[in-house]
Formats: structure tokens, sequence, C-alpha cells
């Protein structure tokens, strides 16, 4: 198959998706909860997103229009299975650059870090399909309302409302859970 299309395009297109490929990858996964199917629908995004380069308008929002192509695709793999996606974690595994990093800290933070981080996962899985795809879009995809408008098809203030209501919810659920054991050995001596 010999796709061609005009070297600027290819060059946005490679840009963007450098840019958007673990965000597309997050949102896949809140969507299927599944590893294997996030891999495939970040996948058959990159590929479709290749087959309609040439539909994609000059000023166009090529991050909005990748996250539209890939919810777009979930949609209609749901539309098929007419089943509900298994429940899995968000991302429990860490990057080698981020280990990297974090190796130079003291491992008592490590720790308490990686619990926290556990624990607002836990806490995300917790809220409703529509309250996690829109924290996920925007905190973990970093798109702007507008751009989150765009692919889940709705006005920008239904976005920023239910993005209120979400955090609402979410912080609800993290202000009990939210305590390392360090914090609960603090608070349980005193």
């Amino acid at each position: 198959m010999g796709v061609t299309f005009p070297p600027e395009k290819r060059f946005v297109l490679s840009q963007v998706l450098d840019e958007v490929l673990d965000g597309l990858y997050g949102y896949a996964m809140v969507l299927s909860r599944d590893r294997s199917e996030a891999e495939d629908l970040v996948q058959e995004t990159c590929v479709r997103a290749v087959q309609a380069i040439e539909s994609l308008q000059p000023a166009s929002n090529v991050k909005s229009w990748l996250f539209t192509i890939l919810r777009n695709i979930w949609l209609n793999q749901l539309r098929q299975r007419r089943a509900a996606p298994k429940i899995v974690e968000l991302d429990v595994d860490e990057s080698t650059a981020e280990l990297a990093v974090e190796t130079s800290k003291d491992p008592h933070a490590l720790y308490v870090s990686k619990v926290e981080r556990e624990q607002v996962r836990e806490a995300i899985q917790q809220l409703s399909k529509e309250f996690r795809e829109i924290i996920v879009l925007r905190e973990y995809g970093e798109l702007s309302y507008q751009e989150i408008a765009n692919v889940l098809g709705c006005p920008a203030g239904t976005v920023m409302s239910r993005l209120g209501r979400a955090r609402s919810k979410l912080r609800s659920l993290l202000s009990d859970s939210l305590r390392t054991p360090d914090r609960r050995a603090k608070g349980g001596a005193e």
C-alpha cells in the first residue's frame, strides 16, 4: 500500500504524534481499560490518521483530530461488541526515564510518591465513564476545553461544568484515601 502525501503534512502529523502519543495511549486506557486494546486503539488511530491526512485542512487542530479519531474507533468497537470493557488500572508501569530521574530521590519519598499515584489512579477508576474520560483528556491528554468539546461533540460550557463536577468527585474520593502509610502513622500517633 503506497500512501503518499505532502511532506509538510507528514511532518506536522509526525510532530503531533510524537507530542501526543502518550496522551492518546492514556485516553485509550481510560476508554478500554485494557492494555492490549489500548495499544490497538492507538495503532488504529495512527493508521487512520495517515489514511485521512489528505482531508486534513491547513488550519486544523491535529491533536484534537487524533483524539476524535481514537474516540470514534472505540465507539464503533463498542457498538460491534455490545459488551462492557474489562476493568484494568490506568498505567501502573513507570517509564524508564522517570525511574532514572527518581532514583536520585530519597527512597521513602519515592515510596510515598508511588503510593499517592496509585491512589489517584484508583480514584479515577471509581469515577463514572463520563467523568473519567473528561479528567484524562484534560489532565493527562492536556487538551484545552475547546479541544475536549470537539472530541466529545459537546459545547465547551458542558466540558467546563463536567470537569468541575469530575474534579469535585475526585477530590471527595481522594480526601479520605490519599493518606500514605507515613501520614497515617503520624496522624495515628497524635
